[in-house]
């Protein structure tokens, strides 16, 4: 993918790379008045072509109007995380420990930082879809601005707006900006301090890379350690080329990773030391210490999949692990299109500025984000712990301005033959590598691929005597090459804007063969091609409308713990019909799962009309409603009600929180009403579980009541034994 700026050039470092110098838009020295800020807005800087802050404004707006779209068709999306927000939103203490419910209960199983722009936004603008997903829109498109800056600082405008149209068309980061997982807000982050160290690297100026550590630290608090995974990378590149003395560079790498420290630590540093008594236990941990959750299931367990707590893990159970997993049926379709085209144009970019001085900062913009990518890609590839499709997204901030530079730096040096055959190259690997994602899922558009490959394959060719062609002609082949390329990304992208999501599990783009959401395997996104947990048959997206309204089918036989990952539980459908609450919401949003096992785990339940007007009667004088087995359970219930629900066992069901002994005294102190059956794993494959426990003495103690379909145990009413 290339477009045209100048004419070519046979100097040793191309036009397109040569120092910009940045103008600061302040009043001039000469005493003349200072323009308005509107004018200077729009304007951009003085040497700037009268259209290149327009197309930047216009393109930010048509991301953010692009990302709007729809936007409420997911629902509460993740309910796991709506009701961390919906809890943010009630009580100041849940805010900052990110709770599951306003009781404080038990937090989510990550830092809080991501709930907190989505907390603030529903105490402004009320509990609803809209307000809880906008943030990640803004996200978006702050994401774009940073990533323009950071190219047209050092590049062109075109470079620029590239970089912005890749990213923007993304699948997966149409998927996740619209979404209320934690990987939006890193994603934005990490593209921060990429920037920050860039920005660094001009003049080694300290403050730049004490933000960019800042940057890294609250991205800690974001989803812990997946944000130091672009930091040696970064750190090597600063020390080897600022342009100040070596102990300079190491003195000011240090105080960075001060900064980092002070930035996420003061958190960490206040949880650890509050009394653990008066505090919600932390969630995913099996010691009530976020230390142990950083490092254990959060951290290393990732890596090597011994991940206590959760539901399963190794490389059989995520994705096969290797080299080639970016580009594997389940994954190859949410980010991989441009991905040999990014590290084909890094290579050679690379090799072009081989004789720059060491300080030269367009080869350092090559190496941080191709570093960053490589680094990213080569632990996802080979983790085998828990990985899922859209973790993916990180990787969209890195590919997107290597494909921006390395298109216009190399389309300077195009009367090079060799600069010329690598932009034909690119274009070749996009155009290939489109067709056979395209034909993953053969009823998707089917003329598309062929119009990607035979394009592609043309413009590739007019690539090679690009400089031997006239304007005209040079102008057809570029607009070809940019077609082409983000043809296939860009049909995804809008399938995936036109489709809801919903669940713990979500994925870009049309169901596709071979992947965990393809066809036979169902999926447990709430959208196209969700991927699934393994040994389950899910059939159909779209659920089927019963009485009350309730996706799927309620549990047979058994009491509340559910099925694991191999059990062939089948869960029919994804999205409710209208006529109950789906995922605890009114209408046709988002309901995930029925009430039980895997539905319960990832996707929550869909609660009937008759159910929530049990909960809703008197709950004002519990401090729980009710307490459900498994986040995603609970949360369903208490997004319906608005009133708090204990999640036993967190998110997966099998966090050691409560105790039998606490809940036995929560039900003896009158602070629970009802126990919800059905919901997470729940100790399920493990008698001696807590939540095994706890279900297995409300079942002989209390009364049982139902509602609807779903069955509760009213622990004000025990049983006559």
């Amino acid at each position: 993918m290339t477009t045209p700026t100048t004419t070519p050039t046979t100097a040793t470092q191309s036009t397109a790379v040569q120092e910009t110098v940045v103008t600061p838009l302040v009043a001039p020295e000469d005493g003349s008045p200072k323009q308005p800020f509107v004018r200077r807005l729009w304007r951009g800087r003085p040497e700037d072509h009268r259209w290149t802050r327009p197309a930047f404004l216009g393109a930010l707006l048509l991301i953010g109007a692009l990302y709007t779209w729809n936007l409420t068709a997911s629902g509460y999306a993740n309910s796991f995380y709506s009701a961390a927000v919906q809890a943010g939103s009630q009580s100041w203490k849940a805010f900052f420990f990110g709770s599951l419910d306003s009781a404080n209960a038990i937090t989510v199983d990550k830092p809080p930082a991501s709930l907190w722009p989505m907390a603030l936004s529903v105490r402004l603008l009320g509990l609803n879809s809209f307000a809880i997903l906008l943030p990640q829109v803004l996200m978006a498109v702050a994401t774009a601005g940073v990533l323009y800056g950071a190219v047209r600082r050092r590049f062109n405008a075109t470079a620029g707006l590239i970089t912005m149209a890749v990213f923007a068309l993304t699948p997966v980061a149409a998927l996740m900006f619209r979404f209320n997982n934690p990987d939006a807000m890193l994603a934005l982050l990490m593209a921060v301090t990429v920037y920050c160290v860039l920005r660094a690297m001009e003049k080694a100026q300290t403050k730049w890379l004490v933000w960019a550590g800042a940057a890294v630290g609250l991205a800690f608090l974001v989803k812990t350690l997946q944000a130091f995974l672009i930091l040696p990378p970064l750190a090597l590149i600063y020390v080897l080329f600022a342009p100040t003395t070596l102990r300079r560079r190491i003195g000011q790498v240090l105080l960075a990773g001060l900064s980092m420290v002070v930035a996420g630590g003061w958190w960490v540093a206040i949880v650890e030391l509050w009394p653990a008594s008066s505090r919600p236990y932390i969630g995913g941990s099996q010691n009530n210490s976020f230390l142990e959750l950083t490092f254990g299931y959060n951290g290393l367990g990732r890596i090597n999949g011994e991940e206590t707590g959760s539901v399963g893990g190794g490389g059989g159970g995520w994705g096969e692990t290797g080299w080639d997993r970016m580009f594997a049926s389940n994954i190859g379709g949410q980010i991989s299109w441009l991905i040999p085209a990014a590290l084909i144009l890094c290579v050679a970019a690379v090799v072009l500025l081989r004789r720059a001085g060491r300080t030269d900062t367009a080869r350092a913009a090559f190496l941080a984000w191709g570093g960053s990518l490589l680094i990213t890609m080569v632990i996802f590839s080979f983790m085998q712990g828990i990985f899922h499709e859209y973790y993916t997204v990180a990787l969209a901030p890195y590919i997107a301005p290597l494909i921006g530079m390395g298109a216009v730096v190399l389309w300077e040096e195009r009367g090079r033959t060799w600069a010329s055959l690598t932009l034909a190259g690119s274009m070749t690997a996009t155009a290939t590598w489109g067709y056979v994602l395209l034909n993953r899922s053969s009823d998707y558009l089917p003329w598309l691929k062929w119009l990607v490959l035979v394009g592609g394959l043309a413009a590739a060719l007019g690539l090679i005597f690009v400089n031997k062609l006239g304007r005209q002609l040079a102008m057809w082949v570029v607009g070809l090459s940019f077609v082409t390329a983000l043809a296939g990304p860009t049909a995804y992208s809008l399938s995936t804007l036109n489709e809801g999501h919903s669940g713990s599990i979500v994925t870009a783009g049309p169901t596709v063969a071979g992947a965990r959401g393809g066809p036979g395997g169902g999926g447990m996104g709430g959208g196209p091609g969700g991927g699934g947990m393994p040994g389950q048959n899910q059939q159909g997206q779209q659920g089927q409308q019963n009485g009350n309204g309730r996706t799927g089918q309620p549990p047979t036989g058994g009491f509340p713990g559910g099925g694991m990952p191999g059990g062939g539980q089948n869960q029919q459908g994804q999205q409710g019909q209208q006529g109950g609450t789906p995922g605890g919401q009114t209408g046709d949003g988002g309901g995930m799962g029925g009430a039980g096992g895997m539905g319960g785990l990832l996707n929550g339940a869909t609660v009937s009309d008759e159910a929530k007007e049990l909960l809703e009667k008197d709950s004002g004088d519990y401090t729980w409603a009710a307490a459900a087995i498994g986040a995603q359970n609970a949360a369903s219930y208490q997004l319906s009600t608005g009133d708090p629900v204990m999640a036993i066992g967190g998110f997966n069901g099998s966090d050691p929180s409560p105790t039998l002994a606490e809940f036995k005294q929560y039900v003896a102190d009158g602070k629970i009403h009802y126990f919800i059956a059905g919901g997470g794993m729940g100790g399920g494959n493990d008698s001696s579980g807590t939540a095994s426990q706890i279900s297995e003495w409300v079942q002989e103690n209390f009364k049982e009541v139902t509602a609807g379909s779903s069955t509760f145990y009213d622990l004000t009413q025990p049983t006559s034994s």
